[in-house]
């Protein structure tokens, strides 16, 4: 009989053992699901505000091709008042999303619309508070590059711009940002 209890005690241990081992292998596969659906969401969050950056920068090229706007003397599309503004020096400027000073244009769950300076507030997206704007700013006047043997000699020149996009998911404290420097051909200033 002693030798039973002795195995029973011991079956008691190799099965405190395995139960043990269980509920490790438990916690460990919660732990590591709950770890891959915060990065997920994290993914999910960056993609969504890098969206938003591009949709700033398609915003600016959008007004800037904008033939209504274009045409509207009360109205100016950001390229144009860039090119009002005050120069950027690539060596010596920045060009953040929060610089005051620079053009800055809007897009919100409105959408682009044909006609209309985008300078309202609002969210780009309303499910998962996402805003979206630029920031557009002249760097200089210069000759295009290539462009001889189509202009030769005409008074056009290119007018170079830097435009950045931002996107910020209102739950994160980072912004995304995409910039791009863009040459439009424009008549050469005199």
């Amino acid at each position: 009989m002693k030798s039973m209890v002795r195995q029973d005690g011991v079956v008691l241990i190799l099965a405190l053992l395995v139960l043990l081992s269980l509920t490790i292998l438990g916690v460990s596969a919660v732990s590591s699901s709950l770890s891959q659906n915060k990065m997920a969401v994290s993914m999910q969050r960056s993609g969504q505000a890098f969206d938003a950056a591009e949709a700033a920068l398609a915003g600016v090229f959008f007004e800037a091709e904008d033939e209504v706007l274009l045409t509207d003397d009360t109205k100016t599309d950001p390229l144009t008042e860039a090119r009002q503004g005050v120069q950027f020096d690539p060596d010596t400027d920045t060009l953040s999303c929060f610089d005051d000073g620079w053009t800055e244009r809007q897009v919100t769950s409105a959408g682009l619309s044909v006609g209309i300076e985008h300078t309202s507030t609002g969210e780009y997206q309303t499910d998962m508070k996402t805003t979206s704007w630029s920031r557009t700013a002249f760097i200089r006047e210069q000759a295009c590059n290539g462009s001889s043997n189509v202009i030769g000699g005409s008074n056009i020149n290119c007018h170079v711009f830097v435009v950045k996009g931002c996107g910020k998911v209102d739950e994160r404290s980072t912004v995304v940002a995409n910039t791009v420097t863009a040459a439009v051909l424009a008549p050469a200033s005199q």
